[in-house]
């Protein structure tokens, strides 16, 4: 498992972390997603060996929230 933690663009409000976090279940891989609308951020946990990094950028800003790696 890796975590990473990526700025997220374009995040209002509690419905935007409820859309994020949604992430868990509609990505298979995806272990965790901590979404922070104060801190503009997102912590994923997730399996490398069953999901690329890229796969998870690309359903952020398919959902409309482009998001960057932080680490």
């Amino acid at each position: 498992m890796r975590t990473v933690r990526f700025q997220v663009a374009d995040m209002h409000c509690a419905a935007c972390v409820m859309r994020l976090e949604g992430l868990e279940d509609e990505l298979e891989g995806v272990e965790r997603v901590e979404a922070s609308y104060h801190r503009q951020q997102m912590e994923v946990t997730f399996d490398e060996a069953r999901l690329p990094l890229e796969a998870i950028t690309a359903a952020a800003a398919k959902m409309g929230y482009p998001i960057q790696l932080i680490e």
